[in-house]
């Protein structure tokens, strides 16, 4: 009986795997047309979200000429989209990371339909996040939360990132989590539960995996290393996990990027925080590189709903 319960048990699990492989290659076939306008847009997350890389991207919108971009968000600590989703769970954190004006309780949002645009994200550790928080499940209620506040809504799922002392190597897990557990275990059974509802992916670690990449070889000229990308601690330790206005900048390109369907080169780099504060801003050719590695990286990957550039 255990061998034919462990034999059935592999034969449900390649069957969603497939299913789960085949509604991606769906989901992702057609490229999504390009907004015509400033877009409204709905952040749940965490403080990978936080608060001044949304504030960036609209400063990026404005500094294009788009109009004014429209954001609220709703975030906690190391918050899973279970966590947001269950009223009786808590979310560690609430008050401090949502005592801003640009909160907006999830459910009320999204119930609202005024949001052109869902960025909805996962814990991290994401291993963890599959294995203990039905991540596949909460995502799906989520776009379907949506979905009914607002049909026309555009999803996306934004890849995050690790530890940047990840002993597995931070690199080696950016470059294996994308298609392992952001696609393989989230994204993709979440579409074949629901196949009408296309969501796409806001792939911010594959930027910050190229862009390392390409900055630690010299490519911008000026010395760099991945941990320029992170948080310095009020004792000056490094921050393992949270960007700096450096990281939260290269981020917010790739939002723009992903939800305006335009190449970010050019665009501003001396941007404000949240709080009205001046960014640290990076220097000119490092700026350069982080527009040009962006764009290089969302026209590659139909994933985001962006037309594949040619050649």
């Amino acid at each position: 009986m255990v061998l034919l319960g462990l034999g059935l048990y592999a034969f449900w699990q390649s069957g969603a795997k497939r299913a789960a492989s085949t509604a991606l290659t769906g989901a992702f076939s057609q490229p999504l047309a390009a907004p015509e306008g400033a877009l409204a847009v709905y952040h749940l997350g965490h403080s990978l979200v936080g608060r001044d890389m949304p504030a960036m991207l609209a400063q990026l919108a404005e500094a294009a000429g788009i109009g004014a971009h429209r954001y609220d968000s709703q975030l906690g600590w190391g918050t899973s989209l279970r966590e947001h989703y269950e009223p009786d769970l808590p979310i560690n954190g609430f008050e401090a990371e949502n005592d801003h004006p640009r909160y907006r309780d999830a459910e009320e949002a999204l119930a609202s339909g005024e949001y052109d645009a869902v960025v909805l994200t996962e814990m991290v550790e994401i291993k963890d996040a599959v294995k203990y928080h039905k991540s596949a499940q909460y995502l799906q209620r989520w776009a379907a939360r949506a979905r009914a506040g607002n049909p026309d809504v555009r999803l996306y799922l934004y890849e995050t990132w690790h530890h940047v002392d990840d002993p597995e190597g931070w690199l080696t897990r950016l470059e294996g989590d994308l298609e392992h557990y952001w696609l393989g275990e989230i994204l993709g059974p979440a579409l074949a539960k629901e196949p009408a509802t296309p969501i796409h992916v806001m792939p911010a670690g594959q930027v910050m995996a190229e862009f390392t990449r390409r900055a630690e070889a010299g490519e911008a000229g000026v010395a760099f290393s991945r941990e320029d990308l992170f948080a310095r601690r009020e004792d000056g330790t490094l921050d393992t996990i949270h960007v700096n206005d450096l990281g939260a900048y290269l981020v917010a390109l790739t939002h723009y990027a992903v939800l305006y369907h335009r190449d970010p080169r050019g665009l501003a780099h001396q941007l404000m925080r949240a709080d009205g504060q001046a960014a640290v801003a990076p220097e000119a050719a490092l700026a350069k590189l982080m527009q040009e590695t962006v764009w290089d990286v969302v026209t590659k990957m139909p994933m985001t709903g962006l037309r594949r550039e040619r050649g």
